[in-house]
């Protein structure tokens, strides 16, 4: 479960009671206390909201708490994720994006434009099915499915448990296509080299202000589906200076996996990233 945004409370009872009970298990005992006379009842609901105040602050720390053991444990084994990636000179990159962005359309153009060179492994991350999988494995890369069930992010342990099924070949370029979502997948280090938002025309040019966390950081943003543009009302111009106030050093790719427009650029920054990473890892043997 994510401590931070309560998803998966339905799976893991032991959180779910934690942070539910708070609000509810407390709040009916003051709204029913065990005196039933009426005068103590209303006596003590002068009392509730200092009380509910209280109570508040605590149960705040006590998740402020939880979240920050959460996210020091994921950020430990992203550290062993991201040891790991180097001693085999992977390339490791993160695609955000919400559902529906294009992020499985860019893996499979991807993949065939790079024809195997660098080879090319995909950690798929959904809630359920394995449809985007089969799709990634169509196009040519040896891929895993990882099903989050009611959890709306992957993080560092499920990557970490990942690799040894999925074997990525040293030199290579892995990535990992996050869950749909453009809020928690940004706050989990996964031990990748770089996190790639992924955002489409279809969505709107003030993305960046609205969820800035995540454009903030990535390395790397991509603009997909601009073969869209005469079909859509989108300010191309608005949305790179927007994501430019968030984070003025993106490196920015407008692309459309559909017609290939852009693809050549995004690809030769993907051969020198991995030509990049194998080089520092031939020169780190040394």
């Amino acid at each position: 479960m994510c401590a931070i945004c309560g998803c998966g409370a339905a799976d893991h009872p032991e959180h779910h009671g934690e942070n539910h009970g708070h609000d509810h298990g407390h709040d009916h005992g003051h709204d029913h206390g065990a005196d039933d006379s009426h005068g103590d009842a209303h006596g003590h609901g002068h009392g509730h909201p200092h009380a509910v105040r209280d109570r508040g602050l605590v149960a705040g720390a006590r998740m402020e708490r939880i979240e920050q053991e959460l996210l020091a444990k994921n950020d430990e084994l992203a550290a062993q994720n991201r040891a790991w990636f180097a001693e085999r000179s992977i390339a490791a990159l993160n695609l955000i994006g919400a559902p529906g962005a294009g992020k499985t359309s860019l893996l499979e153009a991807t993949a065939r434009r790079l024809a195997g060179a660098p080879a090319i492994s995909v950690l798929e991350g959904d809630q359920e099915t394995d449809a985007d999988a089969r799709r990634i494995r169509e196009a040519g890369c040896e891929t895993l499915q990882i099903n989050t069930g009611a959890g709306c992010h992957l993080d560092a342990s499920m990557i970490g448990g990942a690799m040894a099924r999925l074997g990525p070949p040293p030199g290579s370029l892995l990535f990992i296509e996050n869950v749909g979502n453009l809020v928690c997948p940004a706050l989990f280090d996964l031990g990748e080299r770089s996190k790639v938002v992924v955002l489409s025309v279809t969505e709107g040019a003030d993305k960046p202000l609205k969820y800035p966390h995540v454009f903030r950081a990535s390395d790397v943003f991509v603009l997909n589906k601009i073969d869209l543009l005469p079909h859509v009302s989108f300010d191309v111009a608005a949305c790179i200076a927007n994501a430019r106030r968030v984070n003025p050093g993106l490196e920015i790719f407008e692309v459309s996996a559909t017609t290939g427009e852009g693809m050549d650029a995004w690809c030769d920054w993907l051969r020198e990233l991995t030509e990049a990473r194998g080089a520092a890892g031939a020169e780190a043997t040394r």
